[in-house]
């Protein structure tokens, strides 16, 4: 492990812990990790479509809207390849919250988020993508291959 040492002003140095204790961190270095893995995948999500991720998208919507529940779950059909799971949350007698787990390419993961979110009627529609590189693994010759998702930070 390599050893950084930075200088903070008084005020940010502060405002840095006071931030590392509310988020219930026990030190300043993984929390200073946290930040630059953050930085990095955020970085890496901007500069393009290229490269795989897992993610997370979540959304609110009204299932008394006009079909819209059945238009959600057709293009969740319609790419099941990127949906590893699902949940549903029944909000209040009009209001449902899915949260959809995915993995595919930053490209594919980014245009079914898209899809999804400009359906009309879907509300708080958040996507959060983490790159990672996917690896076939297979660790016995009688044993199936599955896939491995190895966070890039």
């Amino acid at each position: 492990m390599e050893r950084l040492t930075i200088s903070l002003d008084n005020r940010l140095s502060k405002q840095f812990d006071d931030l590392t204790h509310a988020r219930g961190y026990t030190n300043r270095s993984e929390a200073m990790r946290d930040l630059i893995r953050e930085k990095l995948e955020t970085e890496r999500i901007k500069e393009g479509n290229e490269g795989h991720c897992v993610a997370t998208l979540t959304y609110i919507y009204n299932h008394h809207e006009n079909d819209l529940a059945t238009r959600i779950a057709s293009a969740q059909h319609a790419h099941h390849d990127l949906i590893l799971s699902s949940m549903h949350v029944h909000m209040d007698h009009k209001n449902c919250l899915e949260v959809a787990i995915l993995r595919g390419s930053i490209l594919s993961v980014r245009n079914f988020a898209d899809l999804v979110m400009a359906t009309r009627g879907v509300r708080h529609g958040k996507l959060h993508m983490v790159p990672v590189e996917i690896t076939q693994a297979q660790h016995s010759p009688t044993a199936s291959s599955h896939i491995h998702s190895n966070p890039l930070t």
